[in-house]
C-alpha cells in the first residue's frame, strides 16, 4: 500500500466524509481477520480526518452550515414543538387530563372491583342500582377531592354515568348472547368509565 492515505482507502482528496468512511468500511471488509491490515486502514482513515481538520482551521475547507451551526438548528426545533403544544385545542386537553399515582389507582381499583363484583353476582336490580349508587357517591367525592370543585366533579360525575350506560347498552344489543343482563352489562360499563374518569381526568 501507498503512504498517501487517501491512496491507502482508495478515495480522491476531495471526497466526502460518507465516502471516505465507506471506502475504510469496504476495505476492512475485504480482510477481515487480518489485523495488520486493519490497523493500516484505520491509521490512513486517522490521517485523513487529521489532514481535514488542519485544512478546516486553515479554511481550506468550507463547513457546510448544517455542521457549523447544528447548536443554532438544536435550539429552533423545541421551538416548534412549543408552538405545537401551545395550540389552544391541545392546551385545552392537556389541562384536563392528569396523571394518576398509584396509590390513587390501587383505591379507585379496589374500589370500583369491589363494586362490580358485588353487583355481577347480584341479578337483583334494586342491589345493582345501591351499588350503582355507591359508585357515583365514590367518583364524585374522589372528583371532588382532586381539584376541590363541586360542580365540575357533579358534571363528570354524571357524563361518566350516562356515557357508560349508553356503550353498555349498545354492547349489550351487539353480543345478545352475553351471560349478564342488561342490568349487570350498564353497571359493569358505568364502573369502567368511573375508574377511568377518577383517574385520568381532573
Amino acid at each position: 500500500m501507498s503512504d498517501n492515505p487517501y491512496e491507502k482507502l482508495q478515495v480522491s482528496e476531495d471526497a466526502s466524509f460518507e465516502q471516505i468512511k465507506e471506502a475504510r468500511d469496504a476495505l476492512i471488509a475485504t480482510h477481515p481477520g487480518d489485523e495488520r491490515q486493519r490497523t493500516e486502514i484505520e491509521a490512513a482513515y486517522d490521517a485523513i480526518l487529521m489532514d481535514r481538520l488542519r485544512q478546516r482551521q486553515e479554511g481550506k475547507i468550507k463547513v457546510p452550515e448544517r455542521i457549523r451551526y447544528a447548536e443554532r438548528l438544536a435550539e429552533s426545533a423545541p421551538a416548534k414543538i412549543n408552538r405545537i403544544s401551545t395550540h389552544p385545542a391541545l392546551k385545552w386537553w392537556q389541562q384536563q387530563l392528569d396523571m394518576p399515582s398509584l396509590r390513587g389507582i390501587l383505591i379507585t381499583s379496589s374500589v370500583y372491583a369491589a363494586l362490580m363484583a358485588i353487583g355481577i353476582s347480584q341479578a337483583n336490580p334494586d342491589t345493582i342500582a345501591l351499588v350503582l349508587s355507591l359508585g357515583v357517591g365514590f367518583n364524585l367525592v374522589w372528583l371532588q377531592r382532586k381539584e376541590q370543585r363541586l360542580g365540575r366533579a357533579f358534571l363528570l360525575t354524571l357524563i361518566a354515568l350516562i356515557l357508560g350506560a349508553v356503550v353498555a347498552v349498545a354492547i349489550y344489543h351487539l353480543f345478545p348472547g352475553m351471560l349478564l343482563s342488561v342490568d349487570q352489562t350498564v353497571g359493569l360499563g358505568v364502573f369502567i368509565t368511573f375508574w377511568l374518569t377518577s383517574n385520568f381526568l381532573r
